[in-house]
Parts: structure tokens; sequence; C-alpha cells
């Protein structure tokens, strides 16, 4: 991807936040042309150089067949994002020489996939997700709540999915190359339309 110097993230920890904290990943891959999948990651920081993802698929899924033969691929993790309006920026109203923007941040993990069609492993991945993703109900659901069968069934109908990430590059496009008010106002006109994910990142940016 384009990434100018100013908006490259190089601070791992910033990488790895985004990866958690936005885990639905767009898996891309080259199958009879180019492919992508959007799931649910696990992420592993601690496992490799860069990291492990984990996820799983439906077994007729054609990404198996990538993963079968430990293809390359890449994984998009999308963070906060959004439109910003020239008119938040201060400065606009003096010169007239501003135009709309979209900021972003964004994580592109690339690594080869290999495919652990092993019930174990599935109902490990599945698992840990589940008590991730359920910790803020009341009640968290769990496999334990379906019937055994029930449960055994669908996990013979997935597979897993495992990629050893080799690279990861970030960048956080947000307003970095605009004047020090600017960015501080496009933040609060943020804040005041409670779109708060990209106000916080933003402000990052604006002090």
């Amino acid at each position: 991807m384009y990434n100018p110097p100013h908006f490259a993230i190089t601070d791992t920890a910033e990488l790895h936040r985004i990866i958690e904290s936005y885990p639905l990943g767009t898996l891309v891959s080259h199958f009879d042309g180019l492919d992508a999948n959007h799931l649910p990651f696990e992420f592993d920081p601690k496992r490799g150089e860069f990291g492990t993802l984990t996820a799983h698929v439906a077994r007729a899924n054609p990404i198996c067949q990538v993963a079968a033969q430990g293809g390359d691929v890449m994984v998009i993790f999308r963070g906060a994002e959004g439109y910003i309006s020239p008119n938040w920026y201060p400065s606009k109203h003096e010169t007239h020489r501003l135009v709309p923007t979209w900021n972003y941040e964004v994580v592109h993990a690339h690594g080869t996939i290999k495919l652990l069609d092993d019930e174990r492993f599935v109902r490990g991945v599945v698992g840990r997700l589940t008590r991730e993703h359920e910790a803020t109900e009341a009640k968290p659901w769990k496999m334990g709540d379906s019937a055994p069968e029930y449960i055994n069934g669908m996990l013979a109908a997935i597979v897993g999915l495992e990629i050893t990430v080799t690279r990861l590059e970030g960048k956080a496009k947000l307003s970095q190359n605009r004047e020090l008010r600017d960015r501080q106002g496009a933040v609060k006109v943020l804040q005041e339309k409670e779109r708060e994910a990209l106000a916080n990142a933003m402000a990052k940016h604006a002090k």
C-alpha cells in the first residue's frame, strides 16, 4: 500500500492494538484470481517473530485449497475510520484551500497460511473466540450450552486456518499533515458527533 513516512505505524504495540481491537480481518489470497474472505481472527503476538493468526472457515470454502498448499496471503485489519470535512479545520475558513478526506487506521499482516483439519485445534479456536467475544455478556454463551451432538456436527463442517505472520505494515492517516489547530478542530467535531474511536485515534496526533 502507498504509505508515506508520516502516516506509517512503526510502533509494534500499536500494530498489535489495531489487530486485537478490530479482529474481523479480510483474508486476501490468490485462487483462480484474487479472493477475499472476511473472518474473525485470533492473534497471538508471542508465537513466531511477528505473531500468528488463527481462524476457521467452512470446509467447502476454496481458501482451504490455498491453505493446503501453504500459499502466501495477506490479512487486512481496518481500525478507526471516517469522513473528515474541511469545514472542521479552522484554517479552512481563512485560506479556503482545504478539501475533504477520509481518515483511517489499517494494518496489513503478510504471512503464509496452513490448513489444520484437526477437530481439537478447531474446537480450541472456536472456544477461545467465543470466550473472548462473549465476555461482556451478562450470561456468556458457551459451547456446553448446546447439545454435544449439535456442536460436534457444527465443528465437523469447519476447518482451521493458521497464518504465520512474516511482516506487519501499518498506516494511520489521521491528518498528521495538517496544522495542529486543524487536527484539534477535527477531533472536537468528531467528539461532538460521538465518533469516539476516530476522535481518540486522531487525538494522539493533536497535542
